[in-house]
């Protein structure tokens, strides 16, 4: 009995120090990345940044395109929650559904981390569908219970809005498009999720609430208006 629970313990330390060591290679991953872009980071000055052996990269990512993947999931998820958090008090969840449109557009335009991975925007929008989807899909059947929005499937508007935003991030990084634009785009995703043009529009005019700072992945993330 003694042998089983000194192993249950041994597991239990080794399944911490493999979560710390992947945190910190997505940290130094995040941070590197935001420096020099993806292209010129190396898994070896990564894994420096991160302590860990050049070695042990591997053990946790194939390769570097998929350790760059890892930081754009944990840079959504923080976003995500970031803007429920803003919008807490906010009791209109087509509003709470504006601001999200607006910050993700914005980030997705405006963080090289995000930009610098769009060219794969199945990818892209895979992991936006499934870190984002949770609040967003959440948001859509909230506003169609409220009256307010009547999205259908509401999984299913969420991704297409997926694969919207990263055309959008696309265009706006090859120059076919101002990122002034954003808020135009953001009226015409508000649209497909059953708002009028007029109520849409005047949902992405008001100010939107100052998002708290991110979590451990750096600096380079946008933080609202």
């Amino acid at each position: 009995m003694a042998d089983n629970k000194g192993e249950s313990l041994k597991e239990g330390r080794v399944a911490r120090r493999q979560r710390r060591n992947r945190e910190a290679l997505i940290r130094a991953a995040s941070d590197v990345m935001s420096e020099k872009g993806i292209d010129a980071a190396t898994m070896l000055e990564i894994a420096d940044r991160a302590d860990v052996g050049a070695g042990t990269v591997y053990n946790y990512f194939r390769s570097k395109d998929d350790l760059a993947v890892a930081v754009l999931e944990e840079i959504m998820q923080d976003l995500s929650l970031r803007v429920e958090t803003a919008t807490g008090d906010f009791a209109d969840p087509a509003h709470v559904y504006a601001v999200a449109l607006l910050t993700v557009l914005e980030t997705a335009t405006t963080d090289d981390r995000w930009r610098q991975l769009l060219g794969r925007s199945g990818i892209v929008a895979d992991v936006m569908f499934r870190r984002i989807g949770p609040f967003a899909i959440d948001l859509l059947k909230q506003g169609a219970h409220s009256g307010r929005l009547s999205p259908g499937d509401a999984a299913m508007t969420w991704r297409l809005t997926t694969h919207a935003i990263v055309g959008a991030g696309l265009s706006v990084s090859h120059g076919d498009l101002p990122a002034t634009e954003m808020p135009d785009a953001a009226v015409r995703l508000l649209c497909m999720a059953g708002l009028s043009a007029g109520v849409a529009q005047e949902l992405t005019a008001r100010p939107r609430p100052t998002l708290p700072p991110e979590e451990g992945l750096g600096s380079m993330a946008a933080q609202g208006h």
